[in-house]
């Protein structure tokens, strides 16, 4: 969602690169026909050098195809440099009722299958617009290639059901799969965090436009933390918005996976639908904003479509791979250098090149799961995702705060949940558009609170690689009505771990606890995301929540750790813990401390590479 800094606009090679362009690209705007007579705002790159056909790569995005007007360009065109300066017929639109195309927005309008007539939605939208490039853009070999990051990772995804004939590659990158379980909801739970982004998408244009029609609200604080907790009631939120915010409007009014939500998934139709072009899904391991999309977009065409279908996820935050940067870092977490621009020059590259320029002859040089183990640091390729070979480990939440390979059906564990004192999702947290550096947060400040539970395994005398799902069963009972339920995964180093330059002056690496991987579970939503449901008070109750892929080795000397804990703020909004029928117009009445217990038998299943 972030776009280029004032600062970045000054560098010499972002000058150099936008020099390039304008020697390089012809640039023309147009207005594109829809099937119903909607006008589609599309800037074409041209390269200068018409001595050979090109192919057309397209990216529709709801965040300005621009900047528009003759005279200005963008800094890079196409999915990276590498691909820019090889030359490529670059195209971006915006859609339908964004920026400067005509008609109305519908976030993450819904896909309707079997259209009749001028129906519309964003595959028919990207069919038209692919029809009419082929047609009417000069010098194009008649191969078109869709690339998109978030949400244009979405509309990539949406142009793999009823493709145009000439779309010959597609690479969906941190794809929103369900907004249910994507950036603003998880598992049922709403991400607070991402309040502050709401009006980017609430606020309705009436007319093609270049500037900006919506607005971020001021709030006078970089606390996040204390911000939302003097607001428990998330009706207090409603004043820093302008009235007509839809977006809001629709969270609220839409708490469970009604119609509404359903609907605007993409995932369930990936399932149905014959997916024809080759297929590239992209994501970062430490993705804030969208994981559960990337791993169920490629999880989903595997098992039900034959076309060439691989991932790639390396060790980024939201978009990190279409950045420049050397050094890759999370959070203190560093990763290694040039991981980008190698998987920019050596894979997408590549894959795009394969399929557009070589008509998908021979074989492509890429693997089925070109993966990057966040554990050793090295990229690792393999030929299905998980890999071939992996076994189920499990271990149980046990006494003296020990992961065992036993359940003890006699051991609980209490503790106090208090939506007064909720336990941070980071130890520092500012305000920003969207959160990333928790990802790989130190939690050490988590597991010494009363209401986070510990368990971990002995220091450990050979590495362990988890590749593929983490599935937790937690066996559960609370005396109130609601509760919700986070499980984390850390790596534990140890005490003789090195200082990097990225490291916090406030922090060390040194006995750090790295977050994996984690999620929430809104324990309502236990057996089912539609269907609310309170807890009986004392009750033991299962809650089985799945935490997505991970690829990490926990090396030798370390120790892999679980915290699981009932808030997670302002991450996540803060369970009333009194069943109400809507939380986002629950009253402060209903938001009360209660006792939660931890039963012996719960546990967490891990998927191990052998040696």
């Amino acid at each position: 969602m972030a776009g280029i800094s004032l600062a970045s606009c000054d560098s010499p090679r972002f000058q150099l690169e936008t020099y390039y362009v304008k020697l390089n690209y012809d640039k023309t705007e147009v207005d594109i026909p829809m099937r119903d007579g909607v006008k589609l705002h599309t800037v074409i790159y041209s390269p200068k050098d018409d001595s050979k056909p090109y192919p057309i790569l397209l990216q529709r995005t709801c965040y300005s195809a621009g900047p528009y007007g003759a005279l200005k360009t963008k800094p890079t065109v196409g999915p990276n440099t590498t691909m820019m300066k090889e030359g490529g017929i670059m195209v971006y639109q915006d859609v339908r009722g964004r920026w400067m195309s005509e008609g109305v927005f519908d976030n993450m309008r819904p896909y309707i299958p079997n259209k009749t007539g001028k129906q519309t939605d964003e595959s028919s939208d990207t069919y038209d617009t692919i029809d009419w490039l082929v047609k009417n853009v000069e010098n194009n070999n008649g191969n078109v290639g869709i690339w998109g990051i978030s949400y244009p990772g979405f509309y990539s995804s949406c142009s793999l059901l009823d493709s145009h004939p000439a779309l010959k590659a597609v690479s969906p990158q941190a794809c929103i799969g369900d907004f249910f379980f994507d950036d603003f909801h998880h598992n049922g739970a709403y991400l607070e965090s991402y309040w502050f982004v709401t009006p980017l998408f609430g606020h309705m244009k009436t007319e093609p436009t270049d500037k900006a029609w919506y607005k971020f609200p001021e709030i006078g604080t970089k606390d996040a933390y204390s911000f939302f907790l003097e607001r428990k009631e998330l009706t207090q939120l409603d004043s820093f918005f302008e009235p007509d915010n839809i977006f809001w409007d629709q969270l609220k009014d839409h708490p469970n996976y009604d119609e509404f939500w359903q609907k605007r998934g993409l995932i369930q139709h990936l399932k149905k639908e014959k997916v024809k072009p080759a297929v590239m899904v992209v994501g970062g391991l430490f993705d804030a904003e969208d994981l559960y999309g990337p791993f169920e977009t490629y999880k989903s065409i595997e098992k039900n479509s034959d076309t060439y279908n691989t991932m790639v996820f390396g060790p980024w935050s939201h978009g990190d791979w279409a950045r420049s940067s050397g050094r890759q870092v999370v959070g203190n977490v560093y990763f290694g250098d040039s991981i980008s621009k190698h998987y920019q020059e050596n894979i997408e590259t590549k894959f795009f090149n394969h399929f557009l320029k070589d008509n998908g002859k021979g074989e492509s040089g890429l693997p089925e799961a070109y993966m990057y183990d966040s554990g050793t640091k090295v990229w690792k390729e393999y030929a299905q995702w998980p890999p071939k070979g992996v076994q189920k480990q499990t271990y149980y939440l046990g006494k003296d705060k020990k992961l065992a390979t036993e359940a003890d059906n006699a051991f609980s564990q209490e503790f106090v949940s208090d939506p007064d004192n909720p336990v941070p999702s980071e130890e520092e947290y500012t305000l920003t558009i969207t959160p990333r550096s928790y990802m790989t947060g130190n939690q050490k400040f988590a597991s010494e609170r009363p209401d986070v539970l510990v368990f971990e395994t002995e220091v450990l005398t050979e590495d362990m690689t988890l590749a593929g799902e983490i599935n937790s069963v937690l066996q559960v009972a609370t005396t109130g009505t609601d509760a919700d339920w986070v499980v984390k995964v850390i790596d534990v180093f140890p005490e003789d771990t090195e200082e990097q330059q990225e490291t916090s002056p406030k922090k060390s690496m040194a006995d750090y606890h790295m977050m994996v991987r984690s999620e929430v579970m809104r324990g309502r939503f236990r057996n089912d995301m539609s269907k609310p449901e309170p807890f009986e008070p004392g009750k033991k109750t299962k809650i089985a929540l799945k935490l997505q892929d991970v690829h990490h080795t926990f090396r030798k000397g370390h120790r892999l750790q679980v915290q699981v804990q009932s808030t997670w703020f302002p991450l996540i909004d803060r369970n009333p813990q009194t069943f109400v029928p809507n939380i986002f117009k629950a009253k402060d009445s209903d938001y009360q401390k209660q006792t939660h217990t931890v039963f012996g038998d719960s546990s967490v299943e891990f998927t191990v590479l052998p040696k």
